[in-house]
This record gives C-alpha cells, structure tokens and sequence, in this order.
C-alpha cells in the first residue's frame, strides 16, 4: 500500500497553476513540466517529466513523419491536417474528403471513430446530425494512414493493427526521435495504436523535429505553421497560438497534454493531472515572458456575475 501510495504521489506532479477567487486559492492544477534550451539542455523541470505517459494527438507530427518516410507524398495544406486534431469544420471535412477520393479511395475505408465535431462552434453548427467519422478531430491523420498504405501496396484494412508495417514504422520512429523505447501501448481515442513514452521524450522528440535539416521533418514544420488553422481550428488555442509568435509548432493532445516548440528548438511540454487545459495558456504565458518571447494575452480570468475577481496563475 506504501509503495503504491508513492507511485501516486509522483504521478501527481506539483503544483503547475493556482486558481483564485477574490483573495483565495480556489483550485490547483497538478502535473509535470519540462522546458528544454535549444541545445536540448534543461531550462526547467517540475514534477516527474521522466514518468511514462501517453501523449495522444501531441504527437501526431511524429506519426506523420513515419508516412513520410514510408513514401507518403502529400501537399502542405494535407500534411498539416494529418497532424492535426482538427475542428470539424465543413472546410476541415472537404478536405478530407478531397484527400481520399482524388486517390480513389473510398470513405468507407477509414477505420476511426466516429464522433461530432470537436470545435465548439463547429459542434453547435452540426446540430442533431449522427456523428461521422470525418468530423471525427482524427480523420486527417486516417486519411494519411490509408494514403500511405495504398501507395505502399499495404493492407488498407487493417492499418489499426499493431503489426501492420505502417504502425511498426510509427513505433519505430517515435522511439528514434524521442531517444527512448515505448514504454507501453493501450489504443487512442481514434482507435489508432497509442505509444507510451516520457514526457521528456515527448519534448526531445518535437525540440528534434524542429531543428533538424532534413527536408521531410521540415516538410511537416512547414506545412503545420503555414496553415494553423488546419492543425486545430479558428478560436483554438494553438492556431491562434501558431498565428500570432512567427515559427512557433504547437500541438495539443487529450488529457491535457501540450506542446509548443520555438524555430531554435526551445520546447514545452506539459502534462496536467486533471486533463484540463485551462492552465496551458498562463504556463506558457510565464515561460515566453522568461524568454523575451512576445505573445498575445492568453491569461485565463475567473468571474463572480460580470466582473473579473481572479484569474489562473502559473506556478513554475
């Protein structure tokens, strides 16, 4: 009971963010954090960023990587979506569409959940309609999985399964670039195989992939910073993150897991215990201020009726 007590309590992390309420802390946001320099030395460290987590669609980048070196060959606005958990708009969904059958391949072919849309507004505006798979935030990344088996000559119907060539290639190169073996394999939201690896792995591998001169990495950094808007969805944190700080790559992933990496490989990545990303914003807020890094305020206020009476404070 001890020893499972301590595991507890180093997975919670410490204390990321304060949440106040006139002149009290009403709520704390608990996790790991680890800022890297661009020389991938560490810039900061709080809680347990050694510790295994799944990273879900954070890292998508990395998955896309993998299809490219498989062959994939895909036009930017396609690879950026790809690596994205997109929002579900018509514009999103068009694309999608227009990626499989211009390559005669039929939608029935994607293998990921279904769901609404994950934009709020885009949510409201589906309505009562079913849930798709195409409004799905992953069918991009589907889409690219179905494209790059076809153009391989691979099974198109088990692309999910864990030893089919496509995800051992993505297994394979997660471990290259985060400089660590997966840890563990459960399955993602989508039903896409997810890799388990640290935190600290997760940032090496996008501080990595950023600075690198290798045409295919910067292929997706490219791809994935001239369309923002693809890779999550207007009103979103990290598009109107990437369309305000020239350079920036920024990806989100479910149960509060974020990460954003400048052109000269400073990176971070974040983890919060409760899954909330209402306190990414303020973290990263204090962390560029330390940098000299210029942003929008993204500071998140707390209300009592109308009026400002608190805010989240980072603590790091």
């Amino acid at each position: 009971m001890k020893d499972n007590l301590k595991i507890n309590e180093k997975f919670a992390g410490e204390v990321l963010a304060k949440v106040t309420r006139g002149d009290l802390v009403e709520s704390l946001h608990l996790g790991h954090l680890i800022v890297l320099n661009a020389d991938g030395s560490t810039y900061l460290s709080k809680g347990s960023p050694e510790l295994p987590i799944y990273p879900r669609s954070a890292i998508k980048s990395l998955q896309a990587a993998a299809m490219l070196k498989a062959g994939l060959i895909a036009k930017d606005d396609e690879l950026a979506i790809i690596c994205a958990s997109h929002s579900g708009s018509q514009n999103h969904i068009d694309l999608v569409t227009k990626m499989l059958t211009s390559r005669d391949i039929s939608i029935s072919q994607l293998k990921n959940a279904v769901d609404k849309p994950l934009g709020e507004k885009e949510k409201i505006a589906w309505g009562d309609k079913a849930p798709s798979q195409l409004a799905q935030n992953c069918s991009g990344k589907h889409a690219g999985m179905l494209i790059t088996c076809q153009q391989n000559g691979w099974d198109m119907n088990t692309y999910l399964d864990l030893n089919h060539p496509l995800q051992v290639a993505i297994k394979n190169e997660i471990e290259v670039l985060a400089g660590e073996k997966v840890s563990s394999v459960s399955v993602d939201g989508c039903g896409a195989p997810l890799f388990a690896i640290s935190l600290i792995g997760l940032a090496r591998a996008i501080s990595d992939l950023v600075k690198s001169e290798d045409d295919l990495y910067q292929q997706i950094v490219s791809a994935c910073t001239k369309y923002p808007e693809l890779v999550a969805g207007d009103g979103r944190l990290t598009t109107r993150m990437m369309q305000a700080v020239p350079g920036l790559f920024m990806k989100e992933g479910a149960e509060g897991v974020q990460v954003c990496a400048l052109r000269d490989g400073k990176v971070i990545a974040i983890k919060i215990i409760d899954g909330s990303w209402r306190p990414v914003a303020p973290i990263i807020m204090e962390i560029f201020s330390r940098w000299g890094v210029e942003m929008p305020d993204e500071s998140v206020k707390i209300y009592g009726g109308g009026s400002v009476i608190g805010e989240v404070i980072a603590n790091i």
